[in-house]
């Protein structure tokens, strides 16, 4: 991305988070501060309440899977989108990539069917031109997920299936984040969709956001789209290079080393920790 491109990222994104506009200002070569000042500042002026439709971000701890490259880990699963209709819904069928937080397939219905899931899943397969041998995709227990044609297309695929225990939504934690940002980000809708067409052109234009713009935090704030392309390693070896030089003119601003730019090599889902312990090396 050419310098004029990320300053202006960095202009649309002056009145969001500090853990937002440090990464944004590492990319552009400017140290300004720690993130932890931008937040200090923001409680001296009585401006750090949370803001927003949502309640503030909790962190769960789930317990099974590992992904250390691309198509290994994908997680799924359906979100109801209001139509105009009272007591009408969409369904928004969303397929995530958990080691690149990518949005690798979508779809809305207006209904929930395990045709719609499998036929989605195949042509994922096809267009992420996936080992279907290498591939986990993991779901919470409803009937699309565990209906005879989603699970008959994973076996014809060769894909893997995983399940969340009956009732823990935190057992599919990625697909669960997922989907509130997309209910809360600023860009949701208002107004209740009018029709699938209507709906699936907004969702299009978000999974568009989320992959090429958004700065994930499970990958320390890069884009799903530069993960995927490789680039985030050396993104965040710029970042690195911009806090040592800012550390080396004013060291007195440093007690210790600077902020950990390093690259996510792995990211649980499920899974225990190698001390033993259950947890989430990276949240959605």
């Amino acid at each position: 991305m050419d310098q004029t491109n990320q300053q202006a990222r960095v202009k649309s994104s002056r009145n969001g988070h500090p853990s937002q506009i440090v990464p944004l200002l590492a990319d552009s070569g400017i140290y300004v501060a720690s993130e932890s000042s931008f937040y200090r500042v923001l409680k001296a002026a009585s401006l750090d309440a949370h803001r927003g439709k949502s309640k503030p971000a909790t962190r769960k701890k789930p317990k099974e899977l590992a992904a250390t490259g691309p198509n290994q880990v994908y997680s799924w699963d359906i979100t109801y989108l209001k139509s105009t209709v009272t007591g009408l819904f969409y369904y928004l069928y969303l397929f995530m990539d958990i080691y690149r937080r990518k949005i690798v397939g979508y779809a809305v219905h207006d209904d929930q069917h395990a045709d719609h899931s499998s036929k989605l899943i195949a042509d994922i397969c096809k267009a992420e031109g996936i080992d279907p041998a290498r591939l986990t995709l993991h779901s919470d227990n409803g009937g699309p997920m565990k209906g005879a044609t989603m699970l008959a297309t994973l076996q014809r695929l060769g894909v893997m299936p995983s399940f969340s225990r009956p009732s823990v939504s935190n057992d599919n934690a990625f697909s669960e984040a997922l989907f509130k940002t997309v209910k809360y980000c600023p860009r949701y809708p208002t107004k209740p969709f009018a029709s699938t067409e209507e709906a699936l052109t907004w969702v299009s234009e978000f999974v568009q956001w989320y992959n090429e713009d958004h700065l994930h935090s499970g990958i320390n704030f890069v884009t799903p789209a530069s993960r995927h392309r490789g680039e985030d390693a050396e993104i965040l070896r710029k970042r690195r290079d911009v806090y040592e030089k800012a550390k080396s003119l004013r060291p007195d601003r440093w007690s210790g080393a600077t902020r950990n730019w390093g690259h996510i090599d792995e990211v649980l889902l499920n899974c225990l920790q190698r001390t033993g312990k259950s947890g989430n090396k990276k949240a959605a």
